[in-house]
């Protein structure tokens, strides 16, 4: 692998061609992802702390209460789910449809205090830069934009890994560039440096980046369906919200309550999902689901992700390892710090094509 493109002076010049457009190409997408994912890295604990930081325990009863009378406001109230916001300890948004049917998140501390308490669809000014890194704020041709440019990313970090690859014996040079400080060569020497330190925890982030943009698609492919029960008619009056979290806790040891979509005409049924021992997510959000039956609170079934068949398990992964948390904090903070050297490598490879412009016009 080391001597082949070293070897073959056609295939390296076609390889660094290919990398140098690819990347001037798609370019200012790339640098505008890599700077809103340095900025979202922690921004669900900065969007918790700007309503306050304020810590209050989660009582499950009095977040029932809450959640009742946002539900019995009158008119066209109706509650949709309730979901950790990933953050801080302890918080929640509530999505609900208010008396007029207007869609509305309320956000609560672990007591049930409203925080905040908006319309759906307006966005605070990290979630309008949340939306420009899913869609671009275009809805679903803006998600299909970025799912192309990320796996033109992705296979562009291998080009640019395969071109900069040392024969053996040269890997020190090759780490520690050397050349005069603002000249071309130096320049060079650093991207070079800089693309071996990160490429392949690089591949792996942006990789399941783009495979998540991918998700539903695969899940088809695989043909690995979402997890479902038939409906569950209702018999009775439903449990409450406080009985079936803790039903869904219990159901696997050891776990915590993540969030769950409420019971409808139709299905009696809470699907809550739960972080489990051992999975991948180690913040707020979990890959175990646990669907409770709402007419007597008992468990209709239980799926641990770390139980979960090996297409299903991958699929799972896409997310805590894009984001840096299947390693905990240290893995968000590896996550930032290469959104910061994609930054760089972007800004110094357009440096590099910007300086090698007027050579080029010189020898054309």
């Amino acid at each position: 692998m080391t001597d082949t493109p070293r070897g073959n002076s056609k295939a390296r010049k076609t390889l660094v061609k290919i990398h140098r457009w690819l990347g001037l190409g798609a370019a200012a997408i790339w640098l505008l992802q890599a700077v809103t994912g340095v900025i979202l890295t922690f921004h669900f604990e900065a969007e918790d702390a700007l309503l306050t930081t304020r810590s209050q325990p989660t009582d499950l009863a009095a977040i029932e209460r809450r959640i009742d009378a946002l539900a019995t406001a009158g008119g066209k109230a109706e509650i949709s789910w309730i979901w950790t916001t990933a953050g801080l300890a302890d918080r929640y948004i509530i999505l609900h449809d208010d008396p007029a049917g207007v869609s509305r998140k309320a956000y609560i501390d672990g007591a049930g205090a409203i925080l905040r308490d908006n319309p759906a669809d307006r966005y605070s000014v990290l979630g309008f830069i949340r939306e420009i890194h899913l869609t671009l704020v275009a809805g679903q041709t803006g998600h299909w934009i970025l799912a192309g440019s990320g796996v033109l990313l992705f296979t562009n970090l291998i080009f640019g890994l395969v071109v900069a690859w040392p024969r053996r014996g040269q890997w020190r040079h090759a780490l520690r560039p050397r050349g005069r400080r603002g000249s071309t060569a130096g320049y060079y020497g650093w991207h070079k440096a800089l693309g071996l330190w990160a490429g392949i925890p690089a591949l792996v982030i942006v990789g399941t980046g783009s495979l998540f943009m991918f998700e539903h698609e695969i899940r088809e492919l695989a043909g690995i369906e979402e997890i479902t029960l038939p409906a569950n008619p209702p018999t009775s009056r439903p449990i409450g919200f406080a009985a079936a979290a803790r039903a869904s806790v219990a159901a696997i040891p050891g776990s915590r309550f993540v969030g769950t979509t409420f019971p409808s005409a139709q299905d009696a049924s809470y699907y809550a999902w739960v972080r489990a021992p051992g999975e991948l997510y180690r913040g707020g959000y979990g890959g175990s689901l646990v669907i409770v039956d709402a007419n007597d609170g008992s468990v209709r079934g239980a799926w641990p992700a770390t139980e979960a068949g090996f297409g299903a398990a991958v699929i799972g992964s896409f997310y805590p390892l894009h984001t840096g948390e299947g390693l905990g904090l240290a893995g968000r903070i590896l996550a930032l710090a290469i959104g910061v050297w994609l930054t760089v490598m972007i800004v110094v490879g357009l440096l590099l094509w910007w300086r090698r412009r007027p050579r080029a016009k010189a020898n054309g």
